[in-house]
């Protein structure tokens, strides 16, 4: 029990430290919400058409637009979550608290594993919610049917699609954010420099020496890899059916298991090195 409630205190730590993890998210979706009722000319029609997928178009690039945000809100968040804590020196005030290594490592690292995208997923369904209102109360205003939006759309479907790929993707992003926290933990600064340069270094040497792109093509897997949540064909369109999804192929993906067994050792050895670093 003491455990639970002092890995609590540290997300609530962490949340009031890192103001931006809700911040983006509701800025971002208030310039889409802008954005959204500024080109209502040219959406409109979508419904005159009665036409699903376009209609559903702008609600689903809203909420991937909001749910990226919030991974490169994770990305900056891991980079700066042990290295920041030694450069400020705040690092000496925590460890004087009655919380352990392993509790603050495994704090922040489910910010950006769960904290953050439910953040997210929050903000795009509350952007969606706001932007079906705003369409119903213009499209009443142009003499067309403002339930258009509710029965044209199929919004269980495509929540479900959202809440499913935004959990998947947490988890095939489980070893960049474990890697970015080692890095994080190991470095005295340029965590972002340490984090990227042995790539592009290793992907250099690799086309100059053996005229290959072995690198990069693992680093394109594991951005977009996560896609294999979904049929081979269903980001033609935008996600609206059951159907488009494939948990199966995602789940006995060899690609899912070794990038958790690797993002497992990556936060057992930030632990260790936050046990014994010292202040910068």
């Amino acid at each position: 029990m003491k455990h639970c409630g002092d890995f609590c205190w540290s997300i609530r730590r962490e949340l009031w430290e890192n103001r931006a993890i809700w911040i983006a998210p509701i800025a971002l979706a208030a310039l889409i919400v802008a954005g959204f009722l500024f080109a209502a000319n040219h959406w409109s029609p979508a419904f005159r058409a009665r036409h699903p997928v376009a209609a559903f178009m702008p609600f689903g690039l809203a909420a991937s637009a909001i749910l990226f945000s919030g991974w490169l809100v994770g990305v900056f968040y891991s980079l700066d979550a042990l290295n920041g804590e030694r450069r400020d020196r705040s690092i000496l005030f925590w460890k004087s608290m009655p919380v352990s290594d392993v509790t603050t490592v495994l704090a922040k690292v489910a910010v950006p594993l769960v904290v953050i995208p439910i953040v997210t997923i929050a903000v795009a369904l509350a952007t969606q919610a706001i932007m079906l209102v705003a369409s119903m109360a213009i499209l009443s205003s142009r003499d067309i049917d403002p339930l258009l939006p509710l029965t044209l759309i199929p919004w269980l479907p495509t929540t479900v699609a959202l809440l499913y790929g935004m959990a998947a993707h947490a988890l095939w992003f489980a070893p960049i954010f474990g890697y970015l926290l080692l890095v994080s933990a190991s470095v005295r600064r340029a965590a972002f420099l340490w984090a990227v340069m042995p790539f592009f270094a290793a992907g250099a040497v690799e086309a100059i020496a053996f005229g290959s792109t072995n690198v990069a093509q693992l680093v394109k897997y594991r951005l977009i890899g996560g896609m294999q949540a979904f049929k081979p064909d269903a980001m033609k369109d935008p996600i609206t059916q059951l159907a488009q999804l494939d948990p199966v192929r995602f789940f006995t993906s060899p690609g899912l298991w070794l990038g958790l067994a690797f993002a497992a050792i990556c936060i057992a050895a930030a632990i260790r090195l936050r046990r014994y670093r010292e202040p910068l």
